[in-house]
């Protein structure tokens, strides 16, 4: 889609501007201004940007549960970043990356498009009404000085006061522009009435906004040149509606790389703003008396079109969340139906991906579930090399006699499977680790993303340690060979149990989840490991053990303690972050008994 832009879109735009500024200079200071203020929108996205990890991330978390708290922060946060098209690319990454409902997102992509009519206030009620420019230079002047700060948030607020100040510079220009190009020409020859001009008007509208990625600029061009008289009132509001429906381009261009889930919020923004538009197509006349008179009654002049025009953008805006709200569940249920939920390819990626990259708590999230389904596909690999049953393994009361019990070779190659299911998709964790980390996050998100790294390549490690015991673990407990049966279904005893207790951790409610039981398997491990040699000794000294056999198994004991421990670290550097208070009241009680035991240790 963006190849597609790039290679007819910019070629048709840049002879748009050519043309232009050989027909007129005045046209050069409009498509300055245009530039200028889509500029500073990239500027104040970067601004925000800067907070992410950290503001933005824990609001979006908190005020999203319910309909109504998901409505007000899409008004809150487009008001303030006054670009819907960036609140909704939000949207759709909080959504990939499952920090948000299906029906949250739906909510915050509605209150985007009431925040929007925000924009037409602020430049119809304020930009032509003051010499806006006198504003832009002291916020330009402050911006740029905290841009080069060291600080994240200091450069944020740089970033935020500059763009803020392109906007306004933007809006003067353009404003300047309109005021000396119409003495060279009457834009208001093209002026088109009834239901065609609505038709066409409307088209150029979404057109202006496919090209500028923006519904705000579109609006704010829209009233610059109403204001200067260069288009009638009648086709500024075809514009108004053509606007609303462009902008659903960029949502849709950012859903392509998100999962299904991503994709069903993009359509939902298509289908919301197609049917605010089709009802204020239906419902023009009455929305231009309701205009007219909510205009008279708050003081606006009947002739200030400007600011009337702002009255008709907040009518329609709200008409349309007021008419799909009490359809809310069947729009859900039609989103659900029309792209249902991929059949999961645990070879794949599930999780991460370009669409959940512009956020570090989106980055962060996805990881570590990228991680865990790693461990998911690890664990059965592990699980099927020991010829044993995840289910049954699970649901065993005592996993010893499960193992003894448990003769059959499963027909399975381990290492296909490795290659398939574990290999791919590891490589594809590095890949979007090695991507995120160039971004600018927190020292505790960078160490948080690098304990995910450590967690998937120790649970890798793992599986590789148990490729190369399960040849002689097959042949030694497919059928009796007396002691070296019980020692290899000792070690398949360890490590399934290992398995099962791993399973219960990422299973377990986070405000009790507790990392006692790593370190005591990691003291029990080490012990058994230490005493092994002495007792596979004592087994040759007895005939029950021969040289060739001693040696097979203290090879693949080894591996066996390997994948333990690999499991052990997988596991800690998964849930270190994750842990609840449970863990915080054992470091407690570690941290005393250490004091204890110093104390007791401390001569008289």
């Amino acid at each position: 889609m963006r190849r597609i832009f790039k290679k007819t879109l910019l070629p048709v735009v840049l002879a748009i501007l050519i043309l232009g500024f050989w027909l007129s200079p005045d046209f050069q200071q409009i498509a300055a201004g245009v530039a200028i203020f889509l500029f500073g929108m990239l500027m104040l996205e970067d601004g925000f940007n800067q907070f992410s990890g950290g503001f933005l991330e824990q609001l979006l978390k908190r005020v999203t549960g319910s309909t109504f708290k998901s409505l007000s922060f899409g008004v809150l946060s487009t008001t303030i970043m006054q670009s819907s098209s960036l609140v909704s690319i939000i949207a759709i990454s909080f959504l990939s990356a499952g920090l948000i409902s299906l029906a949250a997102g739906v909510g915050i992509i509605f209150g985007a498009n009431i925040g929007t009519t925000t924009g037409a206030w602020l430049v119809a009620g304020f930009g032509l009404k003051v010499k806006i420019s006198a504003y832009a230079m002291p916020m330009l002047a402050l911006g740029i000085v905290l841009v080069f700060q060291r600080s994240k948030y200091l450069k944020g607020i740089g970033y935020v006061l500059a763009g803020l100040g392109f906007l306004f510079l933007g809006i003067h220009h353009m404003k300047e522009g309109f005021e000396t190009f119409k003495d060279q020409f009457d834009l208001t020859r093209y002026a088109m009435t009834g239901f065609w001009g609505l038709v066409v008007y409307m088209l150029v509208g979404a057109a202006a906004t496919v090209v500028m990625q923006s519904s705000h600029a579109t609006m704010v061009l829209i009233i610059t040149a109403l204001a200067s008289g260069q288009i009638s009132y009648e086709n500024a509001l075809a514009l108004a509606i053509g606007a609303n429906i462009g902008t659903t381009i960029t949502a849709i261009i950012g859903s392509m790389t998100a999962n299904y889930q991503g994709k069903r919020l993009a359509l939902a923004h298509l289908v919301f703003n197609l049917v605010t538009a089709g009802a204020a197509l239906l419902l023009i006349s009455p929305i231009r008396d309701a205009v007219d008179w909510i205009s008279a009654g708050v003081g606006i002049g009947a002739e200030d079109y400007a600011l009337k025009l702002a009255v008709f953008h907040t009518i329609f805006n709200v008409l349309g969340v007021a008419l799909m709200l009490p359809m809310m569940k069947r729009l859900i249920a039609f989103l659900e139906r029309t792209i249902p939920d991929a059949v999961p390819d645990v070879s794949q990626p599930l999780y991460i991906g370009a669409a959940v990259g512009g956020f570090p708590a989106t980055i962060e999230l996805a990881l570590r579930k990228e991680v865990a389904h790693l461990h998911e596909n690890a664990i059965e690999l592990i699980v099927h090399a020991l010829n044993l049953h995840r289910h049954e393994l699970f649901a065993a009361k005592d996993i010893e006699a499960y193992v003894a019990a448990s003769r059959e070779t499963f027909d399975i190659d381990v290492d296909l499977a490795y290659e398939q299911r574990i290999k791919v998709l590891y490589s594809k964790i590095l890949e979007f680790m090695t991507t995120s980390l160039t971004g600018d996050m927190s020292e505790s998100t960078v160490k948080t993303l690098h304990h995910l790294r450590r967690s998937a390549e120790e649970m890798v490690r793992a599986v590789k340690e148990v490729k190369h015991l399960r040849a002689n673990t097959s042949h030694f407990t497919g059928a009796e060979h007396g002691e070296i049966t019980r020692l290899y279904n000792r070690i398949r005893t360890e490590l399934a149990r290992m398995v099962v207790e791993a399973n219960k951790m990422a299973n377990a409610d986070p405000d009790i989840r507790s990392s006692l039981w790593l370190e005591q398997e990691r003291t029990r491990v080490k012990q058994i490991k230490a005493e092994l040699g002495d007792y596979v000794e004592g087994l040759m000294i007895a005939k029950e053990l021969t040289g060739p056999e001693a040696t097979s198994f203290l090879n693949d004991a080894s591996y066996g303690y390997g994948a333990m421990k690999g499991i052990i670290d997988a596991t800690r550097f998964l849930y270190s972050e994750y842990q609840g208070p449970m863990a915080e009241i054992e470091r407690i009680l570690a941290a005393d008994d250490d004091d204890e035991h110093s104390a007791d240790a401390a001569p008289s």
